[in-house]
């Protein structure tokens, strides 16, 4: 392997040989890998930048990672028995003051043909077309259909005043959420067929209406891992990584092209979500999922063959029956801290955390093991790691904002993805993937949009590059380091723009189950 390719390449790598990782926070941790309906993959908080949207701010919470398109025929429904949350904390106490909360239902509507003389149930989630060519929906031949219902918590999210998030429209609680992309004979016009799902919404304490879509995606995120996992097996020329050429990392495959996942999406007026005087909330989602759980040795037809009709998948007759308090078992705020930040000890246990007790893993953030664990692996290559303890510059990108960014005016040191809501957008043909470190003050680390290439810019940050200045004087914080802290890390995969939408929802249409075109 070329030593100077690798030490480019060396931080997505080397953190990836000592823990259980796999994407941004796609299996992150042990026990969440064995729930993939609650696995929160990744978390967007940024001012809208859809034309007309001026004032608005976007959440975008992520779930189920690694959905295969062909993944039939039971595809990828939410857990009726879980809670999916988003919570925004608009005072800077790293705790909650406004939670809004998911609940999903899965029906079946029992659809049957008749063999020889009996009424058959089908097994297939549906028998026909669901959509017309134009990608108005159809429910004829529709036999399994999700719904869910969004409750606003304003304070403690278990104790708060609660309310309910109706359709603006009809005044409905209750949301639809359109199939996944089963194919085009199935769906011929999915990206017109999703957009009937778009709602626009009435939100408690909110005098503007916002918007909710939940359905399947593209995943988003963009990352090399089969090559960077086989111990930095990367083969590319170091010229084409000069650190300088910003726009040249678009060398290695994408490993989670393909892949689609779960996307709870909503927009809601800036000012419905800030506090006082205070432009800067932060936010973070979570799922959690009942204490108890108890499998059902003989579980029995919901419906007989006999009698055919629909009924709720989560009823006590099905293979298992849940309750107790809830649990929580997904946090996802910042992008990367469980894969990168976390030790292998405490991975669940942060996942179970809030924001507001992240003192106990400060030891994490201030003497960070990444830039040690490159320095050992690629220090013959010129990777140091910095000399400075503790590491406020990560205190700051991680647990209070950076100061004049997205720093709330009080704030105590919590993990949670920090925006400033009066930050002016940057419009989508000009954003730039490095985020503020590419001069982009509207992109990552203050928030966080689709294109933010936070990969890279999070191992750049992790490897000193807010140390500053680099110039070996007296207040160079450590001049042994300046020229590592320099370099251009990077895995190699760069975000493509084209794979992005510049409206809302943002996250692109679904990768389709089956070709393009219908077979009839």
């Amino acid at each position: 392997m070329n030593r100077k390719s690798a030490l480019l390449f060396a931080a997505v790598g080397a953190a990836a040989l000592p823990v259980t990782v796999f994407g941004s926070s796609h299996r992150e941790a042990p026990f969440i890998a064995t729930r993939p309906k609650t696995d929160g993959t990744d978390f967007y908080l940024f001012n809208s930048y859809e034309t007309g949207r001026t004032g608005y701010v976007t959440l975008i919470a992520n779930y189920q990672p690694f959905e295969f398109p062909q993944g039939g025929p039971n595809y990828y429904t939410m857990d009726p028995n879980a809670l999916y949350e988003i919570s925004i904390d608009n005072t800077g106490s790293g705790k909650e003051a406004l939670t809004f909360q998911f609940r999903f239902q899965t029906v079946n509507s029992g659809l049957a043909v008749t063999a020889g003389t009996k009424s058959i149930p089908v097994p297939l989630v549906n028998i026909g077309p669901l959509a017309s060519a134009s990608g108005a929906p159809t429910s004829a031949a529709q036999n399994v259909a999700e719904t869910y219902t969004i409750t606003l918590v304003s304070g403690d999210r278990r104790t708060g005043t609660v309310g309910a998030v109706t359709d603006a429209t009809s005044g409905a609680t209750t949301f639809t959420k359109p199939v996944d992309n089963i194919g085009a004979k199935s769906i011929p016009n999915y990206a017109a067929y999703a957009a009937n799902f778009i709602h626009t919404i009435t939100i408690p304490g909110c005098s503007k209406p916002g918007r909710v879509f939940v359905g399947q995606r593209q995943d988003p995120f963009v990352v090399n891992l089969g090559e960077t996992f086989d111990l930095v097996n990367i083969k590319y020329p170091v010229t084409q990584l000069a650190p300088a050429n910003s726009n040249g990392r678009n060398l290695a495959p994408n490993s989670l092209a393909g892949f689609n996942v779960t996307a709870i999406e909503l927009e809601v007026p800036a000012a419905c979500l800030t506090a006082g005087s205070d432009p800067v909330i932060g936010g973070w989602t979570t799922a959690s999922s009942r204490q108890a759980a108890v499998l059902n040795p003989k579980p029995q037809s919901p419906y007989s063959v006999a009698s055919v009709g629909p009924v709720a998948a989560a009823s006590a007759t099905g293979a298992a029956v849940q309750g107790g308090a809830w649990s929580q078992v997904s946090r996802l705020g910042m992008p990367l801290v469980n894969e990168l930040v976390i030790g292998l000890p405490d991975k669940d246990l942060w996942n179970t955390s809030v924001p507001s007790g992240d003192a106990q893993f400060a030891d994490y953030v201030t003497n960070p093991s990444l830039p040690v664990l490159l320095q050992v692996l690629f220090g013959s290559a010129g990777v140091a790691a910095p000399n400075v303890y503790p590491r406020t510059d990560l205190e700051a990108a991680f647990l209070t904002g950076i100061k004049g960014l997205n720093q709330p005016l009080s704030v105590t040191p919590a993990e949670e993805l920090r925006l400033n809501t009066s930050t002016p957008v940057t419009p989508f043909a000009s954003q730039n993937d490095l985020g503020v470190l590419g001069g982009d003050n509207a992109g990552f680390p203050n928030g966080r949009r689709p294109i933010d290439d936070v990969v890279d810019i999070t191992l750049r940050v992790a490897m000193g590059v807010l140390l500053t200045p680099f110039d070996g004087s007296a207040s160079d914080p450590d001049p042994a380091s300046d020229a590592s802290r320099q370099l251009g890390y990077t895995d190699g995969a760069e975000p493509n723009p084209a794979n992005y939408l510049p409206a809302f929802p943002y996250l692109n249409t679904p990768v389709a189950g089956s070709p393009t075109s219908a077979n009839d």
